[in-house]
């Protein structure tokens, strides 16, 4: 006979389950505080790798209740940051917001929302803190790092980075601001750094990709790893979107790839954005690797996934992805500090310098805003500039300026 669970003492408030409309299962917690009753998500109910146990979500509610007593004063209720994090995510939640969304909002609150704002009332919040923030971000200094030996030091957060994280700072501060509980949000004209090119963007050149491709390591993920590697080099998909490809997805007679779902935190779901579901042209290099693929599996359902996992026929594991591909970079004997989304920019780089235009750019790789794909402008073509100006200055087929004139 198992032992009857101890009944919770007062104060200790109540855990339950509750299913969202996407299906989600998400651990809530309830408890009273100050004469008011409150109801916060503390994240998914474990399923596979991703998730809390019960132990955890219990940890999590007790940590939620002893943070949130103190916010009461005198002057009425301080809106922390965690606390508006909370609500700002129960929102998120109730919009039905993809769960990457929900996810990167919670790993920015947690890693540099949190410890550098701390307790500190949301109303008092100033630009100055926020680009305090900015500095430390560009210094490489986590909040809540011991010493410079911490493992969280010296590593300085790049220029998107620092952009997004600082854009989830506003948009929380926007929300609270849309709810009355703040007057201004600080963070809305903030000068956010900006990125040039070589700061922003790395990509391999047409020899190291077909030096990557050949160095894919032997054994069972050597054929699919090929693959994998000039297909995102040649299409720009993103990692999410070849790892939940299907064999419907590729045209053959069209010479297209359609991308219609992502693969993401262990879950499959639509594209990024609607502009991601898309459809991008398909090189014969890529069309015959895939076929070869195609012809050597033994899952050629139209709903078989193009990457599945040899062993399992599932999805492959991204992490399992990242360690072959830092292999063959290393075997290769290319920069092993290439991320497997510089195949993406690789993508992006060649196409631009190709002549193809921003606009049909922003199609392919799935940008939402054109001004992503703008980052690209600096590799176009230019060798017909010069005859261009020197046009401009033509008349009558004769020069309009001479050296001696000019």
């Amino acid at each position: 006979m198992s032992a009857e669970k101890p009944k919770r003492s007062y104060g200790a408030g109540s855990l339950y389950v509750h299913t969202d409309a996407a299906g989600r299962e998400l651990y809530y917690g309830r408890w009273r505080c100050d004469g008011q009753q409150l109801n916060r998500c503390l994240g998914p109910k474990r399923k596979g790798k991703f998730g809390l146990t019960l132990p955890q979500a219990e940890a999590e509610l007790r940590r939620l209740i002893a943070e949130v007593k103190p916010t009461r004063r005198a002057g009425g209720d301080a809106l922390t940051i965690a606390e508006l994090g909370r609500r700002y995510l129960t929102e998120l939640e109730r919009q039905g917001r993809k769960r990457a969304t929900v996810v990167a909002v919670e790993s920015i609150l947690r890693i540099w929302l949190e410890p550098f704002l701390g307790e500190r009332d949301v109303r008092r919040i100033s630009a100055e803190d926020v680009h305090d923030l900015i500095r430390l971000m560009e210094q490489g200094e986590r909040p809540g790092a011991r010493k410079k030996g911490d493992r969280r030091y010296g590593r300085p957060v790049g220029v998107k980075s620092i952009r997004n994280y600082i854009g989830t700072l506003s948009a929380l501060l926007g929300f609270a601001e849309r709810k009355g509980w703040l007057d201004t949000n600080v963070a809305r004209r903030i000068d956010l750094p900006r990125a040039t090119p070589s700061e922003d963007i790395h990509f391999l050149d047409v020899d190291e990709v077909n030096a990557l491709v050949s160095a894919a390591q032997p054994g069972a993920y050597d054929s699919i790893d090929r693959a994998l590697y000039l297909t995102a080099a040649m299409t720009g998909l993103r990692q999410g979107e070849l790892v939940a490809l299907r064999w419907m997805d590729v045209d053959w007679p069209a010479g297209r790839i359609r991308v219609r779902q992502n693969y993401v935190l262990g879950e499959f779901g639509t594209p990024k954005s609607k502009r991601s579901t898309r459809s991008v042209p398909m090189a014969d290099a890529v069309g015959g690797e895939l076929e070869r693929l195609f012809k050597a599996s033994s899952r050629q359902g139209d709903d078989e996934l193009v990457f599945a996992d040899p062993h399992t026929g599932g999805p492959l594991d991204k992490a399992a992805i990242l360690r072959r591909y830092r292999k063959a970079l290393k075997a290769a004997k290319l920069d092993e500090s290439h991320r497997f989304h510089d195949l993406r920019h690789t993508f992006g780089t060649r196409m631009a310098a190709a002549g193809v235009s921003m606009r049909t750019l922003q199609e392919w790789m799935g940008h939402r805003d054109i001004e992503t794909t703008q980052r690209y402008a600096d590799y176009a073509p230019s060798p017909r500039e010069a005859e261009l100006v020197a046009a401009a200055f033509t008349r009558e087929g004769s020069p309009a300026l001479s050296p001696s004139t000019a």
